[in-house]
């Protein structure tokens, strides 16, 4: 790479070339350095490096070359200036918070983002002084209308967990931008392999590499990218509080990184394939997702992704048309093939009810505001055979039939 200029590559071709690790033993794979601490030259180096005087790894908590390795190709992949690499998603979301905000500032929120978050918004931020304001994520007026003088970020997932609706990245980049404001958005579901939130004007990125970065559900992380002014404190945060990345989740996620695009495209196509195909079974009252041409923001999504994404939803409906909770779980339990699971972006597709497990926490009064119903089901498609998908949700839709 080093004769190479990254900017002038794709990102199938940096999520494999870029920030490579070479020591001299010259190894192809990139090595994982599993150690907490690294030794000086001396005793005036240690100071030195300590004191931010000479750069080096020190601790690695903080300073870690395969950790820095995977935030460098990250942030390669997403046009970012940095990366910091967090212990999980939640701490990146928490990280970038309590980094950036102060008591008194507010933040306006989609209500279609994943549970948890509303519970960092509720019952921990708050308590520093840091309020929260929440809208509907398609709706432009909202969130001009919610936004204050003491407003600093805008945060939103887009596509949405769990109902797949699409926020316009560059609008609201504009909004946030003309009130002083930074637009933070969660690329999880897309990831840089279909959408490049930077590109539409977008301040900071988020990541939970839990799910696609990684693929196949082994570890747990989570990450930030950005310019470098922004992510200084971010740093900083990761270096005090210490919600750091395993290297050896980070080794993980280089080598989930090598094999993104192609899992993305593959999966997205499936999961397109699928959705078409739910569409038209009786027992399936709606389908959720952006690439069917009946979704609300199949344009807007067809104008800033390269593709839809793997993760859909469903409504069900029995045989007597009870939209229920029960009829969800029948659903669900007739299941033999996908994983019941609330983890996501695992080439095993995987199959939840969201209103009982990723959203379970969230105030009844703000679930039903976001949309998640009780005969709500999520299904993330791996690369499973798309008939044996089919097969299996046959299933799920005879055990409503005959109920």
């Amino acid at each position: 790479m080093s004769d190479l200029d990254p900017s002038q590559l794709d990102v199938e071709t940096l999520a494999i070339r870029t920030a490579q690790l070479r020591t001299d033993e010259m190894a192809h794979s990139d090595p994982i350095f599993l150690t907490s601490s690294f030794v000086y030259e001396s005793a005036a180096q240690a100071a030195a490096r300590f004191g931010g005087d000479e750069p080096g790894n020190i601790y690695s908590r903080f300073t870690n070359p395969t950790v820095r390795a995977f935030e460098q190709r990250l942030a390669a992949l997403e046009g970012g200036e940095r990366c910091v690499a967090f212990a999980s998603g939640m701490a990146a979301i928490s990280g970038t918070f309590f980094s950036l905000l102060a008591p008194g500032d507010h933040i306006v929120s989609s209500r279609a983002v994943f549970g948890t978050t509303n519970v960092v918004f509720d019952r921990y931020l708050k308590k520093f002084g840091i309020e929260t304001t929440m809208v509907d994520l398609s709706d432009l007026s909202q969130w001009q209308e919610a936004i204050r003088p003491q407003t600093r970020i805008l945060f939103l997932e887009t596509p949405s967990n769990p109902l797949s609706e699409v926020g316009d990245i560059e609008a609201l980049a504009k909004l946030a931008h003309d009130n002083g404001a930074l637009l933070v958005v969660d690329n999880c579901f897309c990831t840089p392999a279909l959408q490049k939130p930077l590109e539409l004007g977008a301040d900071l990125i988020i990541h939970s590499a839990t799910k696609y970065l990684d693929g196949q559900g082994r570890c747990l992380g989570g990450a930030v990218v950005g310019p470098e002014k922004l992510l200084e404190d971010v740093n900083g945060f990761v270096r005090s509080a210490g919600p750091c990345m395993s290297p050896f989740n980070a080794w993980v996620f280089l080598k989930g990184l090598e094999t993104l695009s192609l899992r993305m495209f593959a999966q997205s196509e499936r999961a397109l394939a699928l959705a078409e195909w739910l569409e038209q079974q009786p027992g399936i009252a709606r389908v959720h997702f952006a690439g069917l041409k009946s979704h609300p923001q199949h344009a807007l999504a067809a104008r800033q992704q390269r593709a839809f994404g793997a993760v859909l939803s469903i409504e069900v409906e029995d045989a007597a048309g009870n939209r229920d909770r029960q009829a969800a779980w029948r659903f669900i339990d007739a299941t033999k093939l996908v994983s019941i699971t609330a983890n996501l972006g695992d080439v095993k597709s995987t199959i939840t009810h969201p209103a009982t497990t990723t959203h379970g926490r969230v105030k009844e009064e703000e679930k039903r505001k976001a949309g998640v119903t009780e005969n709500l089901i999520r299904i993330a498609v791996g690369l499973e055979s798309l008939d044996d998908l089919k097969a299996d949700m046959s299933r799920g839709l005879k055990a409503i039939a005959s109920a």
